[in-house]
């Protein structure tokens, strides 16, 4: 059985993960994604105890008062907490708590806490994302590439939704459903030790997704799973900036240049990848915590520990609501009343640098929803092995693409007593808006970055 389905034991997780890859599944295991498991390889199945429901499509009408772009209403705003959870009672559910969520609680003991809903299992995908899946299973395979692990020979839905190898759950939440083509109006700061938010950029960020092109096809695809442009509008001493990013499924032929208005110059990044400084942050994160984690996976061993039941942001369509980031962006963490929590299964995969090989954390831990396969929460350890960074992406119910997508992203650092938060909407003139027709391509040209340089 290639399925790590909740209740394996750790030592079968790691029989998987030892595994050599092999091209795909077999035709009798794919057909679970028609049975058993949902079309995207996650359980179908309630829980035991039935605190996780049966996945029966997931939220696909679109809540009422909801206007493309606008602020986004939330699905469940009539729904009370059923838990609470703080650094009091933590130990009782201590099982369901990641590393870094037990360090918050402890180290915020009068602020930080989880405030536990009801589980809604509302991810969902279209008909065409979920055929291009079961394709998937039985041709895409993992090859090495001067970047690592890649997903060869997949294209138009998640590469392996029967995974075997750690590397493939991530490569899986790199590839994550988010739609074609889309815009956000975000903002970002960083959070000092003494409490103060500072902010580190003011953007508008529109996005290309080639690998979901619908009228595409695998012999089409181009290798370019994400192309981004980002431009910075704030704070004044950046306005002007802009980034342009093609993220490829091969990272080592991923490129991205920067337009820097002191030079009047594009200028392409060196290595936009790992712990590279992510310059829409003020470097204050690393290329590879964007959303949870993104890019390259060769400086690391990944290993698949397995699946379990935790506690996760979720479904959080609440935190778009304040009309103010400082409801939402507090002096030690984000605001608590405007984060929903839920019990989901999760993928548990962790990184461990290899011998020769260079990053500030020398091991991650990084917990992948089994639904939507977005990387909500992570775990980094420094060089001497203390919990350093606990970085997280924040999903919301958008049944309008329909799916689950990532919204306000960042990572607490524990030791410094600090936090960044970006993507906020709350005081942005239009959120999350499905840009229809696309985005033309010359608009990602990195041409286009000096052409529209405006000082």
């Amino acid at each position: 059985m290639r399925h790590a389905s909740f209740g394996f034991s750790m030592v079968v997780a790691a029989m998987f993960c030892t595994a050599s890859a092999q091209a795909g599944v077999t035709a009798a295991e794919a057909a679970k994604l028609k049975g058993e498991l949902t079309p995207t390889g996650a359980e179908k199945a309630a829980n035991k105890d039935g605190s996780i429901p049966a996945w029966t499509g997931g939220l696909t009408t679109p809540t009422p008062g909801l206007k493309n772009g606008g602020r986004r209403p939330d699905p469940f705003a009539d729904e009370k907490p059923i838990l609470q959870i703080t650094a009091k009672n933590m130990d009782q559910h201590g099982d369901k708590l990641t590393d870094g969520v037990k360090a918050l609680l402890k180290k915020y003991p009068d602020s930080f806490r989880l405030d536990v809903y009801k589980t809604h299992r509302t991810a969902a995908a279209p008909q065409w994302v979920y055929d291009n899946t079961f394709q998937n299973a039985t041709r895409a395979s993992v090859a090495e590439s001067p970047s690592g692990p890649v997903a060869k020979d997949a294209f138009g839905g998640y590469p392996f939704p029967i995974p075997q190898t750690g590397a493939e759950v991530m490569l899986n939440s790199q590839a994550r459903w988010r739609g074609d083509s889309w815009n956000q109006m975000t903002t970002g700061y960083q959070v000092t030790p003494d409490g103060r938010a500072v902010l580190v950029h003011k953007v508008s960020v529109d996005s290309l997704a080639p690998y979901y092109f619908k009228e595409s096809s695998l012999e089409k695809f181009d290798g370019r799973y994400w192309v981004v442009r980002v431009n910075i509008q704030g704070p004044a001493i950046r306005a002007g900036e802009a980034l342009v990013g093609h993220l490829a499924i091969d990272e080592s032929k991923t490129a991205a240049w920067t337009y820097l208005v002191g030079q009047r110059r594009v200028r392409k990044i060196p290595n936009a990848c790992c712990d590279t400084p992510h310059p829409p942050s003020a470097g204050m994160l690393t290329f590879d915590e964007v959303e949870g984690f993104n890019g390259e996976m060769g400086r690391f061993d990944w290993k698949l520990v397995g699946k379990k039941e935790i506690y996760i942001p979720y479904n959080s369509n609440r935190i778009l609501l304040p009309t103010k980031d400082t409801d939402v962006v507090t002096p030690r963490h984000l605001n608590p009343d405007h984060v929903r929590w839920e019990l989901h299964r999760v993928w548990v995969v962790e990184a461990t640098l290899k011998s020769g090989k260079r990053h500030t954390s020398t091991k991650s831990r990084y917990y992948v929803d089994e639904d939507s396969w977005w990387t909500v929460l992570g775990d980094r350890w420094d060089a001497n092995g203390q919990l350093w960074r606990v970085p997280f992406s924040i999903p919301v119910a958008m049944p309008d693409l329909p799916g689950q997508v990532g919204t306000v992203w960042g990572a607490y650092d524990l030791l410094a007593g600090s936090y960044i938060a970006g993507e906020l909407f709350n005081e942005s003139k239009e959120q999350y808006k499905l840009v229809s027709p696309r985005f033309k391509e010359d608009y990602f040209a990195s041409e286009s970055l000096g052409g529209e340089g405006v000082r």
